[in-house]
């Protein structure tokens, strides 16, 4: 059976709304941080930085949030995913780790970052229900738990982005979201 290992408040939760969106069967091995359980030889076998989330699947171990939607959307899609197709899951969950939540999580980028990262996405809202038109896709879990921790942590007004309001709001009133990062609320 397929592990998920994450700590208390990490992003694994990311990964645990994945795995609850996809059905597929899996232990969460909760890491005691602070006691220093992600640094003992065991866990740095599977990811030598220490950090969470990671998974092992069988035989097969990848660390890094990003990296593990993509290995799982790739694993367990419905379909098999045409390179076009991983492409541009790919260009959402690497805008979602590396631009949009520095741009939002990072105070010193944050005022300057904010309205050029939400107002496309405003607009990209307007127009259809999740990122690539009507479907829920891994791209929506890597985007949208990023726009859900806003709430959580920071407490910025988003009033000026109703669509993207909206979209939250859609996508936290998932049971798989409910489940998973709705529940650190």
């Amino acid at each position: 059976m397929l592990k998920l290992y994450g700590g208390a408040r990490s992003r694994a939760s990311i990964v645990h709304w994945y795995l609850e969106e996809l059905r597929v069967p899996y232990e969460f091995v909760k890491l005691d941080m602070q006691a220093g359980e992600h640094l003992k030889p065991e866990y740095l076998a599977i990811n030598p930085f220490g950090k969470v989330p990671a998974i092992v699947d069988g035989d097969f171990k990848i660390w890094e949030s990003g990296a593990i939607l993509l290995y799982l959307a790739d694993k367990y899609a419905k379909t098999p995913l045409s390179p076009e197709e991983l492409a541009v899951f790919c260009q959402w969950v690497l805008f979602a780790n590396a631009s949009l939540g520095p741009g939002i999580f990072g105070e010193e980028n944050r005022e300057r970052e904010m309205s050029r990262l939400l107002t496309p996405l405003n607009e990209i809202f307007s127009k259809q229900p999740f990122l690539l038109g009507n479907e829920f896709t891994v791209a929506d879990v890597a985007v949208g738990s990023i726009l859900n921790y806003i709430p959580i942590l920071l407490k910025l007004d988003l009033s000026s982005y109703p669509e993207v309001l909206n979209y939250m709001k859609q996508l936290s009133d998932r049971p798989a979201f409910q489940k998973s990062i709705g529940g650190r609320a």
